[in-house]
């Protein structure tokens, strides 16, 4: 069956062949040999159903590839139509007739008036040479030099994909072919569209000679008189003239469609509708605007109302359509997320161990729903991926997924932030509200709901969106729900950061080191150290916001302490100590100066002498009068300070750094602690203050 199917297919493609072959032929005697007028008429016709043929081809063509041997078309319908032409010059110059083709176009444009249709073909010929085929022949050039340009692009990511495995081998051959041939097309095309142009200046040269040639034969040779012959060859010029012209003109209209068309894969009219009136706004300014001009003096009325009654009508339509698609589409996107989710949450209960508790997990309650929808640019599941890449670069942790679920329970604009199950922050938020942040001692010129930013505990008001812009241009600082709840999250992760340092996530940690600095990790565990114990060292650091970026650092004096020093706490102090240009640096100012307050060294004596251990840490054991003279004094100056902009620490003995913060944490967390041998010498100090001895 395949073999009969492939001799009718080669069997088809010879005749096609040997016809072609037999009407280029047929082309050169006409040029030649003396054609009857019964056969000019019919090649006449011939070459105007060809035309439109060739016109209509290219408006339902969707890639150029579909009509690629148009260049070798355009040369062979010029030809044809040079060879009508000579055909119809002989019979017109010999005769004084050219046939009924020619003489019923004469008589139809003219009629009685030959000067009317000499304008005519001199406009179709001014539109043809001047309009289509000059444009055409541009736009062939400039297609012709970018599709070269952009060749070796094509060619680089056909290869891409084929590597990528996106394509077979089989698709990227064929993908080759097809650039390669619009190549070839476009440059064919730039010297094809040169046919054209010069197929109208040939005509509008024979047309002349018809015209002069008949007068000056019939007037000298056969005695008619010069209007009489004026008349008659004046007809047929002109009808000759139409002749050619026209499917001229069409061809040219065909060439400048084929090759303006644009990269999509559809047909000039399914793609021209729907962009053309798809918009319902501009149809009903269409028709406002037909209708003003309806009402303008002089105009036709009634044609002006059709016009604007069948734009607005039109507009409605749109309008109904584009809604009942749009209400489609969003059915469509919500069953997509529906589905997501529900496979989302099968993964979640498949991979999660029965009764484990999400290390981070967001709820919220049903009105801040919006928040979490995916298809939006800007929503939490985005930020959430943010988040876990700013701590890995910021802290060193890695941490595992946030879940963000809705809990019923909660208010409508309430969400609750748990650690390890544990809730650790709640707030509200309003969706179609800004949060701005109050000034201190300011009024401000809008009015809101009171309220507190959640994150740093600052005075703020939920405003409207409307009154953003007034705010922004008296230089407040306003804020969207999203980020809002963003930096919560952030603040809250990063206060309990070391409670999400568990042992797997050192284990991944010390695994990602290996592939670099192997030696140091075997070297450390389990010889030295166990994983636990580097873990509270970890826990340590990062209780007291000290980033764990730089882990060669803390494993090698870890290594280096370890052998001896088996307390935690202390191996903390040796690796601070290690860490001390980190552990500076956010403490000072512009001119890279610590300002710091120190203690009395009778205070400093008086506490290394009560200092004791515990499960918990080293702590020192005062009187109750002590503790709150301690207090008073540290928050006396830690809040003159913070009121003056001035960053600052505790400057304290190394051996009492750790039970003064461990004393100090719960009423003064944000306050850092610093022993003597945490500071470079290269660092500049400022004292601000001085925490006096009790008396």
């Amino acid at each position: 069956m395949a073999t009969i199917f492939s001799k009718n297919k080669g069997r088809s493609a010879a005749i096609m062949d040997l016809s072609v072959s037999i009407f280029v032929v047929i082309i050169m005697i006409m040029i030649v040999i003396p054609l009857p007028a019964v056969m000019l008429d019919f090649l006449l016709i011939l070459n105007l159903a060809l035309s439109f043929t060739i016109l209509l081809l290219t408006l339902f063509t969707k890639s150029v590839l579909e009509f690629s041997s148009f260049p070798t078309v355009l040369l062979i319908t010029t030809m044809f139509r040079l060879g009508l032409n000579i055909s119809s010059t002989r019979l017109i110059l010999t005769v004084g007739s050219a046939g009924d083709v020619i003489a019923t176009f004469a008589n139809l444009v003219t009629g009685n008036n030959i000067i009317v249709g000499a304008v005519i073909f001199l406009i179709i010929f001014i539109i043809q040479m001047i309009v289509v085929t000059s444009g055409s022949s541009r736009v062939s050039e400039v297609s012709a030099r970018f599709s070269l340009d952009a060749m070796p692009g094509k060619q680089m990511s056909i290869d891409s994909d084929l590597a990528s495995g996106l394509i077979s081998e089989e698709d990227a051959k064929n993908r080759r072919k097809d650039l390669e041939r619009e190549t070839q097309f476009y440059g064919a095309m730039d010297g094809a569209s040169k046919f054209v142009k010069g197929d109208a200046t040939a005509s509008i040269i024979i047309t002349i000679i018809n015209l002069i040639g008949g007068i000056l034969i019939f007037t000298v040779q056969n005695g008619m008189g010069v209007m009489e012959a004026l008349n008659q060859f004046g007809k047929l010029t002109i009808g000759d003239g139409l002749v050619s012209q026209i499917p001229s003109l069409l061809i040219s209209i065909a060439s400048g469609i084929l090759v303006t068309r644009s990269g999509n894969a559809k047909s000039f009219g399914s793609s021209l509708v729907p962009e053309l009136f798809s918009t319902a706004k501009v149809l009903f300014i269409l028709s406002g605007i037909m209708l003003v001009f309806s009402f303008v003096p002089g105009f036709p009325f009634f044609l002006f109302f059709m016009i604007a009654t069948a734009a607005g009508a039109a507009g409605y339509l749109v309008n109904e359509s584009n809604q009942k698609e749009n209400n489609r589409l969003a059915q469509e996107e919500r069953a997509t997320i529906a589905a997501k989710r529900t496979e989302r949450h099968r993964n979640h209960e498949n991979t999660i161990v029965p009764h484990q508790i999400d290390a981070i997990a967001i709820e919220i309650g049903y009105g801040l729903i919006e928040i979490a929808d995916e298809t939006k640019d800007e929503n939490i599941m985005n930020q959430v991926l943010v988040i876990r890449k700013q701590f890995a670069q910021e802290l060193g942790i890695l941490l595992g997924p946030i879940r963000i679920r809705d809990n019923l329970q909660l208010g409508s604009n309430e969400y609750v932030i748990k650690i390890k199950g544990n809730e650790q922050a709640k707030n509200e938020l309003f969706m179609d509200k800004a949060l701005l942040l109050m000034p201190d001692g300011e009024s401000v010129p809008v009015k809101g709901i009171t309220a507190k930013e959640p994150a740093f505990g600052l005075d703020a008001l939920w405003i409207e969106t409307s009154d953003r812009e007034l705010a922004d241009l008296h230089g407040l600082t306003v804020v969207d729900p999203l980020t809002v709840m963003v930096t919560h999250l952030k603040e809250t992760i990063r206060q309990h950061s070391h409670e999400l340092l568990g042992r797997q996530e050192v284990q991944a940690l010390l695994e990602g080191l290996k592939e670099k600095y192997n030696v140091v990790v075997d070297e450390l565990i389990p010889d030295v150290l166990r994983l636990g114990e580097v873990q509270k060292v970890l826990q340590n650091l990062l209780k007291e916001q000290i980033p764990i970026t730089d882990m060669v650092t803390i494993l090698e004096t870890l290594a280096d302490y370890g052998t001896t020093v088996k307390d935690s706490e202390l191996l903390t102090e040796y690796v601070r100590q290690a860490l001390k240009q980190t552990i500076v640096q956010p403490h000072l100012d512009d001119t890279r100066t610590l300002h710091v307050v120190t203690v009395h060294p009778d205070a400093e004596e008086m506490i290394s002498q009560s200092i004791q251990k515990s499960s918990a840490g080293s702590i020192p054991v005062l009187q109750g009068d002590v503790i709150n003279h301690l207090f008073d004094q540290v928050k006396s100056i830690h809040s003159h300070l913070e009121r003056q902009g001035i960053p600052h620490v505790l400057l304290v003995s190394p051996k009492n750094r750790p039970a003064l913060r461990n004393l100090l944490a719960y009423n003064f967390p944000e306050l850092a602690i610093l022993s003597l041998n945490e500071v470079p010498n290269e660092i500049a100090i400022t004292a601000e203050g001085m925490v006096d001895k009790v008396n």
